[in-house]
């Protein structure tokens, strides 16, 4: 590595150690509006980690990862609202039930490559969409608010609740970050690395192409799960084209990540910072 890169790698991780501490003392110098967006930019960054992770290294094209957004969201709701399961509970449970709904979703969908495979994930999450919307107790098509007892176990007043949904949102946002990154650092990134650069050589060199797509798109849904449960704490109701909104947590996270640099890790941030700046103040335009 020449000097030049080690200067741009320092500054780099400089920039990062400074961007996580401003977020950390956020709620010390952030208003309510400010918190908010944060809230959602850290939300937003999840989901364009776990894209990335799949599409940018495992050469998953997914656009139907908004599934287990969904699947997320609704699984929280009935856990805590239909099943009387204590927040505290309800919200790692949550991952859990995305992950083992995982499961068959990966056996169908594996079966398909290349836009085939595309399309599968999509069709996946409409009927996903679909079946919420028949779910008994979900509101049906409309959709269903949170109780209010569930919402102000988050925090007795409105300010106390975002600064709780900030904190949430920011500790998924580095745990997505630092697993991710552990992750691509350790054998198995070898393998996605290698995919990522040549597939054909990656499966010719030995890595075991199924098994690290398996494991790939299995890690990415806990993780998704936990960003249905902020989107829904933030709007604070579920409903089938909210939750399982392909615009907002597909198509706009794909946007985001091919705009930062697709098959980086720092892409994703780049990209999301950039669609939420671009999103807030050229919304009046």
């Amino acid at each position: 590595m020449t000097d030049r890169n080690h200067i741009a790698t320092a500054f780099a991780r400089a920039v990062l150690v400074a961007a996580v501490l401003a977020c950390l003392a956020g709620p010390w110098f952030m208003d309510r509006t400010q918190m908010s967006v944060m809230t959602e930019f850290f939300t937003l960054l999840v989901m364009a980690l776990m894209w990335n992770l799949l599409a940018g290294y495992a050469d998953i094209i997914t656009v139907g990862q908004h599934a287990f957004v969904g699947i997320g969201a609704y699984v929280f709701f009935g856990l805590t609202v239909l099943a009387g399961v204590d927040v505290v509970w309800a919200i790692p449970l949550t991952a859990l039930v995305t992950l083992l709904l995982a499961l068959p979703s990966m056996i169908v969908v594996f079966r398909l490559r290349a836009a085939y495979l595309a399309v599968g994930t999509w069709v996946l999450a409409e009927v996903a969409m679909l079946i919420a919307g028949k779910l008994p107790g979900f509101g049906g098509g409309s959709g269903i608010s949170l109780p209010i007892p569930i919402v102000k176990a988050f925090g007795s007043s409105l300010t106390g609740r975002i600064e709780t949904f900030y904190w949430m949102a920011l500790g998924l946002a580095l745990a997505a970050f630092a697993t991710t990154f552990a992750l691509l650092r350790s054998r198995i990134g070898l393998g996605l690395t290698a995919i990522r650069d040549n597939e054909e050589s990656a499966g010719s060199s030995g890595v075991d192409l199924v098994r690290i797509r398996a494991l790939c798109f299995l890690w990415t849904a806990p993780f998704l799960g936990l960003a249905g449960v902020l989107v829904t704490l933030q709007k604070l109701r579920v409903a089938p084209t909210a939750s399982f909104n392909i615009a907002d947590w597909t198509i706009f996270i794909i946007f985001a990540v091919v705009i930062g640099g697709i098959g980086s890790l720092e892409g994703p941030i780049i990209g999301t910072a950039l669609y939420i700046v671009l999103r807030e103040y050229l919304s009046g335009y």
